[in-house]
This record gives C-alpha cells, structure tokens and sequence, in this order.
C-alpha cells in the first residue's frame, strides 16, 4: 500500500499546477487590432503590434513609453539586442520598418516578399528573415545595413519562426501541416518534414539545449518535434484557438496562448512532454511572449462587447471595445 500511495503521489506532483496566474493588466488603449508582441529582456520593454504602430511598453511599471507609428498592417517584431535595432513587418505595404531601440525613430524600410508577417533576428548571420504568407517565401536582409539580399521559397505558406542561434531557423508551414529548416547563411532550405497529427500550424518555438521544437496546431494539440529527425515525439493537449508558441528556458516550460481565453504550459516530466496547467487569461488573447529574464508571460487583448450584426446568413463578430487594449501579465 505504501508502495502504490508513494506511486501516488509522484504522479500529483509531475501533474500539479505551476503557480502561473493573471498578476496584472497593462492599457494601452486606443483603437485597431493587434498580431504578435516581443519583448526586449536586457531593456525591460514589450513591443505590442497594433493595427499602425507599436506601443513600447515598459515592462515592471507598465506605462507606455513610446510609439512607433505610421506603419502599414503591423505583425511581428524581431528584436536585435547586439546591434541595437529592432523590425516591424508591415503585411499591407510589402517591408520591414528597421528603427533604433533606444530612440525608437525609424532607419529603413526595405522591401520584401507578399504579406511578411512573422518576422525573426538570426544573431550568428546577423540577418533578418521575414515570413511572406502570400508569395510564400522568405526575404533575407542583412540587419547592420538593412539590405535585402534575397527572397527564396519557402514551399508553402509560412506562420511563425524560431532561430537557433547557430545559423539555422524554422518555420511552420501552415498549408502543409509541415516544418522548414533554413540556413541562415545561404540562406536556403535544407529540410522540410511532416509534423502531422498536427493541423494548421501557426505559434513555433524552440528548446535549444533539448533540440526540440514546439507548434501549436488547430487541432488542440502542441506538436513537440525532435529536430534532429524532424519527427514528432508527443502531442500534448492544448486549448482551442492557438496562435503563439514559446518556451522559456530558464524554467523548462512551454506555453500555448488560446483563443478560447487560456494559456496552455506543457513541461518534460520523465522524459515525456505533457501539458501540466492550463492558466484561465482572456477571450482573444492569442499571441504572447515570454521573458527569459522574469520568466513572466506577455499577452495582447482587448475587452469585447456585442457581436456586430449578422450578414449573409453568418453570425457577426463581437466587437473590441474602443480603448480597452492591454498587455496581459502572467507569472508566479
């Protein structure tokens, strides 16, 4: 009996609650949507996408700090710590805004392919890849000059990106229920692999000491890859309407942000990936990222009212509430 109770509760514990919940609610305000945030952990900011601009957040206190405005369809933001840059892909205009971290003015606008929108900062190349979802392809641009250097396809429509810090990236191919890895230097394609169950890939994020990668799928599942093999290896559960991955590696931890209003994490115990909490956030609250440093999550929402009304036999969306975005905070 003691055996069996002992059995017990070892499995309580691998199961239990991590101690993550909501700690605060940061308004930004105003009006339009919103796609991915970033965080720059050495300077303590939130880079929040929305619709035209992107509010610079700090990221103790909360307070806006900055803008950057006049852009063209925000998605996503790659920071480049080393070099003092950070970049905006802008889906409506075709380009990457480059701008300064501590001034936040803007230095360049280069072009790329259709639509970027996931955008990540390859440190050993020092290059920027952006991830076309029209033209289906990447654009590589040297981030010290902003030069474009190249556009190569990517042989399906590409969601979100991860870098190794190696020279390599991937990418989820969300048509294709698959995953690409790049060379960063090439820059070109060197493999690409099947991650089914997994359907519609979108969030990806990376496990470097592991060498595991992690998609977020349509499909309520998180698919863990091996990347050596470009093969799954689990496929933990995970809440309806996922759009972000990450993984922090200070504490193991891999979250999924869900539509649905929830925050999926998933950790290794006994060597197999299992999802271990599932933390309530809010309604929308899709894209997230994590800081290294805090170990505190940051996610993109907005409070809702009334669906608009329906047209052409199909119910309407709720509608955002004017001036009520806001930064999530989630943590222990």
């Amino acid at each position: 009996m003691k055996k069996v109770l002992t059995l017990a509760l070892v499995a309580v514990a691998a199961f239990a609650a991590e101690g993550y919940k909501v700690l605060n609610k940061y308004k930004i305000g105003g009006t339009g949507g919103w796609d991915y945030v970033a965080v720059d952990s050495a300077a303590g900011r939130i880079y929040a996408s929305h619709g035209t601009e992107v509010d610079v957040v700090d990221a103790n206190s909360g307070k806006l700090v900055g803008k950057i405005e006049q852009l063209h369809g925000v998605h996503g933001i790659a920071i480049a710590a080393d070099l003092g840059k950070g970049f905006i892909s802008n889906g409506q205009s075709n380009s990457v805004t480059v701008f300064d971290l501590k001034s936040l003015a803007k230095t360049g606008e280069p072009a790329t392919g259709q639509n970027p929108d996931a955008i990540c900062y390859e440190p050993k190349t020092q290059r920027v890849f952006t991830f076309n979802g029209r033209s289906s392809d990447s654009t590589a641009i040297n981030a010290k000059t902003g030069e474009p250097l190249s556009t190569f396809s990517v042989g399906g429509k590409p969601e979100f990106c991860a870098a190794d810090g190696a020279g390599k990236l991937y990418v989820n191919l969300e048509d294709k229920g698959s995953i690409v890895e790049i060379d960063a230097a090439k820059p070109a394609v060197l493999r690409t692999g099947s991650i089914a169950p997994c359907e519609e890939p979108s969030g990806l994020a990376i496990d470097t000491k592991d060498g595991v990668l992690f998609s977020v799928c349509g499909n309520k599942m998180m698919a863990v890859t091996d990347i050596k093999s470009l093969k799954v290896i689990a496929t933990p559960a995970i809440g309806q309407g996922p759009d972000a991955a990450a993984f922090d590696p200070g504490t193991g931890l891999a979250f999924s942000s869900n539509g649905e209003g929830t925050l999926t994490i998933v950790k290794n115990t006994g060597g197999k990936w299992d999802t271990a909490d599932t933390v309530t956030t809010e309604r929308g609250a899709r894209t997230m990222t994590v800081d290294p440093k805090t170990h505190r999550v940051y996610l993109l929402a907005a409070e809702y009212g009334p669906p608009a009304e329906a047209k052409g036999g199909k119910a309407g969306r709720p509608t955002v509430l004017p001036d009520s975005f806001h930064v999530l905070v989630v943590g222990k």
